[in-house]
This record gives C-alpha cells, sequence and structure tokens, in this order.
C-alpha cells in the first residue's frame, strides 16, 4: 500500500480553492501509484473557521462543496478533513472518498479549548472509533487533539486497527515540531500503531501552520518527514502495515524556523487577503530592519515600501544605515522629514501646553505624525502597513497608540527583543542585508536626545527573560524573584505588563510563535486590581 500525505497550504471560507487544491494533490498522488490521499484537518474549510461555523449558510456551503469534492475523486481513496452539521450539532469531521461515494465519516472525539484553540464553542465530540480496510490493512482515523492524550488511539486499536491515519491543523510555536513527535510516540508505546501525520501548511490571521508531516513505525522510528513552512507531496510506501524509509528533511535551526514562520505569515496574511505589497517605516534601528527583511523575503522587493521619517532627533548614522540597507534590499524607499509638522502641531497646542514641561507627550506626537503619514501611503496605494514593534514592547507598553502601533498587520509581535538580535545575524548569514552597525548599536527610539532604550527599561535580557517567565509560563513574581531576579526589576516589568492591556487590545494582529503571544491565547481584563505582589 502506498499512502500519499497532501500537506496544503488552503484558505478559510474558500471551499471552492480549497477543493481544487485537494483534487490536484489527489491526481498527483494517482499518477504516482498511491492508494491513499491523506488531508490535513478541516482541509475542505480552512482551520480555524471560528465562527462561521455557527452560520448555517456557510455550512450548508461545506456541504455542497463536500458533496462537489466526492463526485470528482477517481482511482485514489482520499481522506478529507471539513465540518459536518448533524441536526443541531456541528463535527470536526474526516469522510473516507472512494470512486465518488462516501464510505465512511469518523468525528474528532477530543476538541482542545486551550492556548489559541475553542473547538467545544462550535463542535460536539465524536464518540466512537472509526476503522477503514485500504489494501487489506485496518487504518484507524483520528483528529490532531485525538493523539495529544491517550483515549482515541486506543479505541482505534481496540476497533482492530493496524495503523493510524491522523489528520491535523497543529499550529507553530517554536519547539511544537519536537513535541508532536513525542506526543505520537507515547501513542505508540501505548498502542503499537505505526502513524501518519498530515499537518497543514500555511498562514490564517496570527496562526502559522508548519506542516512538517511525519510518519513513524510501530517502534517510533522516523520513517519519512517533510519539509517545514511549505506546501508538499509525501508518499509512503507500507509493506504488511510498516511504513518503509522515505525521505526525511531535516527540521531547520531555531533561528531559521522562526524565520520561516514570519516569512510564510507575512506573505499569506496579504496574499489571502489581497494587498498588493507593504509599507514599512523605518527607523535606523533593527525592529524595522529585521520586520523590512521580513517583508522582503515573502514579498518580493518589488512588493515593498520603506520609508525612513527623520525628526531633529534622528542620529545621522541610522539615515546612512536606511539607505544602506534599502540599497542593498533593492526596495522603494522615500525620506520625508517629520520637522515641519512637529513644529505646526507645537504651534497648535502652544497656548494649551503653556507653562508645562516636555515630556513623552513630545515624543507620542512624533510617532503619531509618523503613524499618520504612512497609513495615508497605504489607503493612497492599498499596501498595508506592517508595524514593527517587537514582545518585549508590547509587553510593557513601550510603543505609541495610533504612532508606531498603527499599521494593519504585526510581523514580529511575539519575538523578544533578544530573539530579533538573533534572527538579525541569521539573517545576514543567507545574504548581508541588514547593516552591521543596525545590530550592535544600542537600540533607542530617538524620540530626544541621546535617548536609549534602557534609559527606562531594564537591559533586554532581563526584561525579555521576567516577561517569559510571568507571561508565558505563569510564574507569580515571587517566583521569578526566587529564580535570582532583583525585585525591583519583576516589579517594575510586571507593573508595566499589567497597566498595558489596553493599548495591547488595540494594536494589530500579529504572528504568534511562542507558546503564548498576545492574541488569542492572552486574555486578561484591562479592568483588573488585581496584585500578586505587594
Amino acid at each position: 500500500m502506498k499512502i500519499a500525505i497532501a500537506q496544503i497550504n488552503v484558505t478559510v471560507g474558500d471551499f471552492a480553492a480549497n477543493r481544487a487544491r485537494i483534487l490536484d494533490f489527489a491526481a498527483r498522488a494517482r499518477d504516482q501509484g498511491a492508494d491513499l490521499l491523506l488531508t490535513p484537518e478541516l482541509a475542505l474549510s480552512g482551520y480555524p473557521p471560528e465562527d462561521l461555523l455557527l452560520r448555517d449558510d456557510f455550512c450548508a456551503a461545506g456541504e455542497r462543496e463536500l458533496d462537489a469534492l466526492v463526485a470528482r475523486v477517481q482511482g485514489i481513496a482520499v481522506l478529507v478533513g471539513h465540518p459536518e452539521r448533524r441536526g443541531a450539532h456541528c463535527y470536526n469531521a474526516a469522510t473516507l472518498i472512494v470512486d465518488g461515494r462516501r464510505v465512511a465519516t469518523y468525528y474528532k472525539q477530543r476538541l482542545p479549548n486551550y492556548e489559541v484553540f475553542d473547538e467545544e464553542r462550535y463542535f460536539a465530540s465524536g464518540d466512537g472509533p472509526c476503522v477503514l480496510t485500504l489494501q487489506g490493512v485496518r487504518c484507524g482515523v483520528n483528529i490532531c487533539a485525538d493523539v495529544w492524550e491517550a483515549g482515541a488511539a486506543d479505541l482505534a486499536r481496540q476497533a482492530g486497527a493496524e495503523l493510524l491515519l491522523v489528520l491535523n491543523a497543529s499550529p507553530y510555536h517554536i519547539g511544537k515540531h519536537e513535541l508532536r513527535t513525542e506526543v505520537l510516540r507515547q501513542r505508540i508505546a501505548s498502542t503499537g500503531l505505526p502513524v501518519v501525520y498530515a499537518n497543514l501548511a500555511g498562514g490564517q490571521d496570527e496562526l502559522v501552520f508548519d506542516g512538517g508531516s511525519f510518519v513513524l513505525d510501530s517502534r517510533g522510528t522516523l520513517c519519512c518527514q517533510l519539509a517545514q513552512f511549505e506546501e508538499a507531496l509525501g508518499i509512503v510506501d507500507f509493506v504488511d502495515g510498516e511504513p518503509q524509509p522515505g525521505t526525511i528533511v531535516p527540521a531547520p535551526c531555531l533561528e531559521a524556523e522562526v524565520y520561516q514562520a514570519l516569512v510564510l505569515g507575512v506573505r499569506d496574511y496579504l496574499g489571502k487577503n489581497g494587498f498588493p505589497g507593504a509599507i514599512i517605516g523605518l527607523s535606523g534601528g533593527i525592529d524595522s530592519a529585521l520586520t523590512l527583511c521580513i517583508a522582503v523575503d515573502a514579498l518580493g522587493a518589488d512588493k515593498v515600501r520603506a520609508v525612513m521619517m527623520p525628526s531633529p532627533y534622528t542620529a545621522a548614522i541610522s539615515l546612512t544605515d536606511s539607505r544602506e540597507m534599502v540599497r542593498l534590499l533593492g526596495v522603494a524607499y522615500d525620506e520625508i522629514p517629520i520637522e515641519p509638522a512637529m513644529l505646526a502641531l507645537g504651534g497648535m497646542l502652544e497656548k494649551q501646553f503653556a507653562g508645562l514641561p516636555a515630556d513623552t507627550t513630545e515624543e507620542n506626537l512624533q510617532a503619531r505624525i509618523r503613524g499618520m503619514l504612512l497609513m495615508a501611503l497605504s489607503n493612497k496605494t492599498g499596501a498595508l502597513v506592517l508595524t514593527t514593534g517587537n514582545k518585549s514592547e508590547m509587553a510593557v507598553g513601550y510603543c505609541t497608540l495610533y504612532g508606531d502601533m498603527a499599521g494593519g498587520f504585526a510581523v514580529i509581535k511575539d519575538i523578544a527583543k533578544t530573539l530579533v538580535y538573533r534572527l538579525a545575524r541569521w539573517r545576514n548569514t543567507r545574504s548581508y542585508a541588514i547593516p552591521e552597525r543596525i545590530i550592535s548599536r544600542p537600540p533607542s527610539a530617538e524620540l530626544k536626545p541621546d535617548q536609549t532604550d534602557q534609559d527606562s527599561l531594564p537591559p533586554y535580557e532581563i526584561l525579555d527573560a521576567i516577561v517569559e517567565a510571568y507571561m508565558e509560563k505563569d510564574l507569580s513574581p515571587r517566583a521569578i524573584i526566587a529564580r535570582g531576579h532583583a525585585e525591583a526589576d519583576v516589579r517594575r516589568v510586571v507593573h508595566l505588563l499589567r497597566i498595558s492591556e489596553y493599548k495591547r487590545r488595540q494594536a494589530p494582529v500579529g504572528i504568534r510563535v511562542t507558546q503564548r503571544g498576545f492574541g488569542k491565547d492572552w486574555r486578561y481584563p484591562i479592568t483588573n486590581r488585581y496584585r500578586d505582589l505587594y
């Protein structure tokens, strides 16, 4: 028996295009002698459809497209993921199609309701196994979360399964690929079943699905592994129910993996939403430099426009380095000095600000002037503004509403500052794009003379460690202090993190690469008097 894995990139709600993609992969797999094509979870509708699943018309459209898919499948079996409405309930389903007919349907049993998942809001749980006989081999079916805990795979084994087929829409975060393999080996240890794991590839809003589909034999040995962050068709031979050794694409290093996730997230967000290109405000700093590289690698230099908006506080080296970077990358470039707007606004507010010292108000005006200019260019051209703020800044509110937060997509929103530096250095190993001085000079917002980030923040190595402990690992401030961090640093960072929630609620969506980002899986109240350190 030959099983083909369709590691495809689909779009939520684009049933017809998703159906065509499945049929294309089915034809290619059939031409290579495959007996079965295994698709990812909800491949027909895209994942996650979220509240579209609450619409009767959406579910009816899905059923029509499933019928259209069934009618076109010939010469190869296809196990396709799709939503299915039955009476008052909707199920996360997988249907086996053979020669123009539905043979069997499995309903997902474990519905995740943690991290970015909210499946209990939409789906009812299946209550039993599904075992299919293909070329004399009895194949059990599971869907994604079914294999993340014991139970569903064991039921399939008890029902006579000799092989486990798993449809997945498993979103990426750092370390997720290794975690999946570990979890599947646990299922193999309890069931003795080889596993074919088909995962989605592509970007969907803040989520990135990294593919990396794989096959493990009954001893947990890796037999096949597809590339991450791209579509792929994998063909695996089975002899006496066991997968034979095939192509194994090695996983990239952490920096390469994260960078590829960001590139894919940008490409699909703009591409699937129909934006003709991207606009980025350059500052001469590392965050905007990294964002520009990602945009160029995702879209091509011809679809990216960089805008430098110097103020009287902008260092000459910031201008020099920005000009050098756009030369290296070959993108369109504009310089728009903002001093005239600063003077105009200062004059307009002179009476209201009389007798008051200059403070962050004037600094924020500079950021908002830049945000207004970028949005004007976006409105005029249709290109999307990519914001350049990182996770460290988002955590502690080191950002300006309607200023540097103005834009449509926050590319490095989930990238801590220390990781920004690592990614920048890694990107330069591919081709030199970020001038070394941008990486080595102290970071600064350049909103007042001789300003650096560390004037008001702890060193980023300390800041990032505290944010990770508090925000990603849910450690209490006392526990973080017990790890060796200074109490003053912990108090300050946690305080800033807490009072900045209202800003984060107004930030654009951004790509998630950690196990917990400031998005779907961070739901803290803005109005909140709980204090966990007195």
